[in-house]
């Protein structure tokens, strides 16, 4: 876990991008990567399932075991763990660090505090060396603290959000994470409080990556932009060669796409 540790520096934040195949894990570690998450809904889209339902426990694992052997250190977005059940979650993270993951995101989806916190020490219990990144979801999912500000951004959010993550930094929590937070002042205030790193989920309309460094933020996670912005892309050149236009944007060659699978040479 140590070198995976190493990467979340305040000031310099770990820019972690999110793959969701074999493919696009060693194509992003080739352009210089040296850490790579999953998304969960990348797992779950690729197999016609919902994301953030627990529906997705094999196919995540499918994947983990597909890259944990890659030169890359590789951390794995597990949704809940799986389970309700903390020994169940810890047998699952012993089984990601026993296929090569260094990392795991676990998700709250604003379920009981305690019960998370639980599963927390459960994987540190099961697989003492991997990385736990903690998430809260009082920011992504809402339901807490709306003080009639409009935003739902207001005092109650902010205590709720500290509260679930004290319990998972008490519980054993190598990091934590707040998707759904821009805020700076907000940022700010969760980076002075935690002596482990704080995760940011990057959005396209919020701080940009040099204000997360200034912040003080030690990840900068793109969950599933990658993923869909490559959907994205594959819609808009079948729409440009429908209607007779020059497909806009890079592609890479077959030859190098190919290059990517085990057993094939490397292009360069």
């Amino acid at each position: 876990m140590t070198a995976f540790a190493d990467l979340h520096r305040a000031g310099e934040p770990l820019l972690l991008p999110c793959a969701w195949d074999h493919a696009s894990a060693l194509a992003l570690a080739g352009q210089g990567f040296r850490a790579v998450g999953t998304t969960s809904l990348g797992a779950a889209a690729a197999g016609g399932l919902p994301d953030g339902a627990s529906a997705t426990r094999d196919e995540t694992l499918r994947l983990a075991l597909a890259l944990g052997s890659e030169p890359f250190l590789l951390t794995v977005d597990a949704e809940d763990g799986f389970s309700d059940d903390p020994d169940e979650v810890g047998e699952f993270a012993r089984q990601l660090a026993a296929v090569g993951a260094v990392g795991v995101n676990l998700e709250d989806a604003l379920g009981p505090a305690d019960r998370h916190a639980a599963k927390i020490t459960a994987v540190r219990s099961a697989a003492p060396g991997l990385f736990v990144n903690a998430r809260t979801d009082t920011y992504w999912l809402g339901g807490h603290g709306d003080d009639g500000d409009g935003n739902g951004d207001g005092e109650g959010r902010v205590a709720e959000t500290m509260r679930r993550l004290d319990a998972y930094r008490e519980a054993g929590a190598d990091g934590v994470f707040v998707p759904g937070l821009t805020d700076p002042g907000r940022i700010a205030a969760l980076v002075t409080r935690y002596d482990v790193p704080l995760n940011i989920l990057y959005s396209p309309t919020g701080p940009a990556l040099p204000h997360f460094a200034d912040l003080g933020v030690g990840r900068v996670s793109l969950g599933s932009l990658l993923y869909r912005r490559a959907l994205g892309a594959a819609l808009e050149a079948a729409a440009d060669i429908g209607a007779g236009r020059q497909v806009r944007g890079a592609a890479p060659t077959y030859d190098e796409v190919r290059a990517l699978s085990r057993g094939c040479a490397d292009p360069g």
